[in-house]
């Protein structure tokens, strides 16, 4: 009999649903529009994300499964991809492997189609090809490597995008402080040593805190939007306030769920041992998109500084004119269309 699919290949082979449902063939909409007074502004693919953060629910994934923060790395490379972005380009890629460099790319796409197989195969393995393709991407800081959630990065170009995300559901008085205190050491250790990469921070945070400790809630909100505005961390920080019911919350150690593995994080340890290239049945996806719990987001509670549109914005901005007019041609005339 074979083994139970584990919750992260389950999760990936949903999240993959979502994203390749909400554009078909890899036609994504153009997220770029005009307000009233002509201004350009970013709409995010909010229907999306509320979709994917449904999944860990439906999963009853623990945090310490990875699954509830991976929905938000999944979203936000969506968002790269709708923007413009090489599909290739964006990690998490939107198949396994989650991370391949432009070059392997190019050298499966320029193989005949006997010795692309073969490559192709060896490099869907469960056993990732170390240095080749991988679940996840360590970049070098000034100090110490850092695992980042989001990238975007060639061999000649170096990181041009590093998002690194956060996600807390409870236990708000314990690690709140913790957790930003983390994310701006690790923003300083990039910057100094990427200082042209568009470099950003994504707090997904459950609204519970708002009722349960709002003190702790002002503070924290006043704390991104500062974190946002130093010279030398991050160029934009955004808040994602979750919704949903008590009774969807997975039962989890709370101390557990929010302490992150330190030596994994900072790039010492790998966690490419949980194979993504488990079977997961057709119809176990179908099922789950047909009773994914309802999630909503709170916008009004977040600030105009914390705002994913505003944040997306000001990440795809900075690589854009931080790079030559002959790079990233579709993401600029996707901005450039309107």
């Amino acid at each position: 009999m074979a083994a139970e699919p584990s919750a992260k290949s389950k999760a990936w082979a949903i999240f993959d649903r979502i994203c390749a449902d909400a554009a078909p063939d890899n036609q994504h909409t153009n997220p770029w529009t005009r307000d009233q007074t002509g201004a350009l502004r970013y709409e995010p693919d909010f229907d999306v994300l509320e979709k994917l953060l449904g999944v860990p629910l439906y999963l009853k994934a623990p945090t310490t499964s990875g699954v509830p923060a991976l929905a938000l790395d999944v979203w936000i490379s969506y968002e790269l991809r709708r923007a413009g972005f090489d599909q290739d380009a964006t990690w998490p890629r939107g198949k396994h492997p989650r991370i391949m460099p432009a070059p392997i790319v190019n050298l499966l796409a320029g193989l005949p189609r006997k010795e692309r197989d073969l490559v192709e195969a060896r490099l869907l393995k469960a056993s990732p090809l170390k240095g080749v393709v991988s679940s996840s991407a360590n970049i070098l800081g000034k100090n110490y490597l850092k695992q980042v959630d989001v990238v975007m990065s060639d061999w000649d170009t170096g990181p041009e995008l590093l998002i690194s995300t956060k996600r807390m559901d409870s236990s708000f008085g314990k690690n709140a402080a913790n957790r930003v205190e983390e994310s701006y050491g690790d923003a300083k250790n990039l910057r100094l040593r990427h200082p042209l990469a568009a470099l950003g921070f994504v707090y997904g945070l459950r609204s519970t805190i708002l009722t349960e400790e709002p003190d702790k809630a002002e503070w924290l909100i006043d704390l991104l939007q500062k974190l946002g505005r130093e010279d030398d961390a991050y160029h934009a920080v955004a808040l994602i306030m979750i919704e949903y019911g008590a009774e969807l919350a997975p039962t989890d150690d709370p101390d557990a769920a929010l302490t992150d593995d330190a030596l994994t994080a900072a790039g010492l340890e790998t966690s490419e041992t949980e194979a993504e290239t488990e079977e997961v049945p057709t119809s176990a996806v179908e099922d789950a998109l047909a009773n994914l719990p309802r999630v909503t987001l709170r916008h009004e509670t977040v600030p105009e500084p914390l705002q994913p549109g505003r944040f997306l914005a000001e990440m795809i901005n900075r690589v854009i004119e931080a790079t030559p007019v002959n790079r990233h041609k579709e993401a600029r005339r996707r901005r450039a269309t309107l």
